[in-house]
C-alpha cells in the first residue's frame, strides 16, 4: 500500500508517448490517441498470449498456427484501425506506398518459401501412412519381408525431414531487409504518425512469427536475430519479455549446433528410430515375426507385443502430426491470402483515385 505523500503512479513508466505525438485540445487527436492507443493495448494483448508457460513449446506446430493466426488477427486489425482512422490511400505519401508494397512483396516470398518447406514435410505423410499399411498387426503379424520394406521407407522419411528445403535459403535476407525497413519516419500530420506507429506494430510482430517459423522449419539458429525496439511503444514490455525468453531457448539449442525441427516431428521420429531397431533386431536374431498355429514360446509372444507396442505409438504420433501439420499449413495459406488481399485492395484504390478527376485537389499527408 503507499503512502499518503507517495505520488501517484502513472500508466507509463517512462511518460505517455502519445503526449508528444498529438497536440493537446483537439477532439480530432483525442480521437486519434484513443485509436491508436486500443490498437497497441491489443498489440500488447497478442504478445502476451503469444508467451508459453513452457517456452519449448514454440517450437512446436500447434503453437506456430496459433501465432500465425494471432498474427492474422493483427493484419485484419491494422486494416480496421486504418478505416477507423479515416485515412484513405489517396492521402498516403507515395514514400509509404512503396514501401508497404515492397514489404508486402517479401512477406509474399517469405510465406511462399514456408508454404514449401510444409508441403515438403506433408509429402513425409505419405511414407509414414504407407508403412503403417505395411506393418499392420490388426489381424495377422507382418511377414519379414513387409518389415524390412518398412525400415526402408521409415529411414527415407527420416532423411526427409532431416535435409531441407532449398527455397528456405531465401528466407534470411528476405527477413535481413524487411528488419533494415524497421524505422518510423519523420511525419507531420496526427493521423500519418498514428498510422506510422500502427504498421510498425504490426511488422515488428510480423518480423518475430516469421523470424522463428523459418528457424524452426530450417533448423538454423543463425535465421534467428533480435528485434531492437524502441521503449515509447505501449507493447514494449510484452513483446521484449517473449522476445528474450524465446532467444534465451534458441541459445540454449545452439549448444547441439542446430535447432530441432517442432517437436512433434521429433515425437515421430523417435517413435519410427524404435521400430526400426526392432525390426533390425528380429531380422538379425531370426525370430519369427509371422502367426503360427502352434502356441509360440514366451519370447516370442513378448517381442511381438513389443512390436505391436511400437506400431501403436508410431500411428498415435503420425495421427497428431498429420492433423498439426495440415492446420498449419492451411494457417499459413490463408495468412498469404490475407496479405494478397491487402495488396489487391490497395492497387485497386490508388487505379480509382488515379481516374477520379479531381484527384489533383486533394493533399497529401
Amino acid at each position: 500500500m503507499s503512502r499518503p505523500h507517495d505520488a501517484p503512479r502513472t500508466f507509463f513508466p517512462l511518460g505517455n508517448p502519445f503526449r508528444t505525438i498529438f497536440p493537446r485540445g483537439s477532439h480530432q487527436s483525442l480521437k486519434i490517441h484513443a485509436l491508436l492507443f486500443s490498437f497497441e493495448q491489443d498489440l500488447t494483448e497478442k504478445f502476451t498470449k503469444l508467451m508459453p508457460e513452457d517456452v519449448s513449446d514454440v517450437l512446436t506446430l500447434s503453437w506456430m498456427r496459433f501465432a500465425i493466426q494471432l498474427l492474422s488477427d493483427a493484419h485484419n486489425g491494422l486494416r480496421t484501425f486504418i478505416n477507423e482512422l479515416q485515412l484513405p490511400v489517396s492521402q498516403w505519401d507515395e514514400k509509404w506506398i512503396d514501401v508497404y508494397l515492397d514489404g508486402s512483396a517479401k512477406l509474399l516470398d517469405i510465406c511462399i518459401a514456408l508454404s514449401s518447406g510444409l508441403s515438403r514435410l506433408d509429402q513425409g505423410q505419405l511414407l509414414l501412412q504407407y508403412v503403417l499399411h505395411l506393418v499392420d498387426m490388426s489381424t495377422t503379424a507382418p511377414p519379414a519381408q513387409k518389415l524390412v520394406q518398412a525400415r526402408s521407407y521409415l529411414q527415407e522419411w527420416i532423411e526427409l525431414i532431416d535435409s531441407k528445403s532449398p527455397k528456405l535459403d531465401t528466407c534470411p535476407s528476405i527477413i535481413k531487409r524487411l528488419q533494415g525497413t524497421l524505422d518510423l519516419p519523420k511525419v507531420k500530420s496526427s493521423k500519418g504518425k498514428a498510422l506510422m506507429r500502427a504498421l510498425y506494430g504490426v511488422k515488428v510482430m510480423t518480423l518475430f512469427v516469421c523470424n522463428l517459423f523459418t528457424t524452426t522449419l530450417s533448423g538454423s539458429p543463425k535465421v534467428f536475430p533480435d528485434l531492437n525496439v524502441s521503449e515509447e511503444f505501449v507493447w514494449y514490455d510484452a513483446f521484449s519479455h517473449l522476445q528474450a525468453a524465446v532467444t534465451e531457448e534458441i541459445k540454449r539449442l545452439c549448444d547441439t549446433g542446430t535447432v530441432s525441427l517442432f517437436k512433434e516431428f521429433e515425437s515421430v521420429k523417435v517413435c519410427a528410430l524404435r521400430l526400426q531397431d526392432m525390426i533390425s533386431s528380429i531380422s538379425c536374431n531370426g525370430e519369427p515375426v509371422q502367426e503360427e498355429e502352434t502356441v509360440p514360446g514366451k519370447s516370442t509372444d513378448f517381442g511381438r507385443q513389443r512390436l505391436r507396442d511400437s506400431v501403436t505409438n508410431l500411428a498415435d504420433g503420425v495421427q497428431t502430426l498429420g492433423h498439426e501439420l495440415d492446420s498449419l499449413s492451411k494457417q499459413t495459406n490463408d495468412f498469404f491470402e490475407l496479405i494478397l488481399a491487402g495488396r489487391d485492395a490497395l492497387l485497386c484504390n490508388l487505379r480509382v483515385h488515379l481516374l477520379t478527376p479531381e484527384n489533383s485537389s486533394e493533399a497529401r499527408i
